[in-house]
């Protein structure tokens, strides 16, 4: 379990390059629902990420 800020910011990061995998590939595809149910995981991670002052320029691949 995470106990500091960092700890926090980069579990958030690695899952948030784990659901851009995962949707780069459901795109590939064809799999338009599961896109859909990544795309709502990635939009939150970003949000929070993005109130963390993680900078997502270089990690977004999706850029959605």
């Amino acid at each position: 379990m995470p106990t500091t800020n960092l700890e926090i910011a980069k579990d958030a990061i690695d899952h948030f390059r784990e659901i851009q995998e995962y949707m780069l590939l459901a795109k590939e595809e064809n799999a338009e629902k599961t896109y859909a149910k990544l795309k709502k995981k990635y939009l939150v991670l970003k949000a929070i990420l993005n109130v963390a002052g993680v900078n997502l320029t270089d990690i977004d691949e999706i850029k959605e």
